[in-house]
């Protein structure tokens, strides 16, 4: 049977790698939490909290959202973040995160 791609592409959907980190910070929000306010944290380092602050408050959606990252300050910050930067950016990160996963003893499916 001939399956027909999928009309509407999501941002994430360009990259497996950057797809399963999305998957990831879905399925397990609070359990990774810790590891995307390390990955903020790092971000912070660079470009500083504020211009982190002022970004988010100009992309988070007024009265709450409902997407399913929009209930936690954090995992939403995550997210809004690896969705503007640049691709390579992207798979950079997603790279990282994973590592980051693996070796605190977070088991990843490859």
């Amino acid at each position: 049977m001939n399956q027909e791609a999928p009309k509407f592409k999501r941002w994430y959907d360009h990259d497996p790698l950057l797809l399963k980190v999305i998957n990831l910070l879905r399925d397990y929000q609070d359990d990774l939490r810790e590891q995307a306010q390390i990955f903020l944290d790092s971000v912070e380092e660079k470009v500083s909290k504020e211009a982190i602050d002022k970004f988010y408050e100009l992309v988070k959606p007024m009265n709450g959202g409902t997407r399913w990252y929009d209930n936690d300050p954090v995992i939403s910050k995550t997210v809004e973040l690896l969705r503007v930067v640049p691709q390579s950016v992207q798979k950079t990160v997603s790279q990282m995160f994973i590592e980051t996963l693996k070796s605190n003893g977070i088991k990843v499916d490859d």
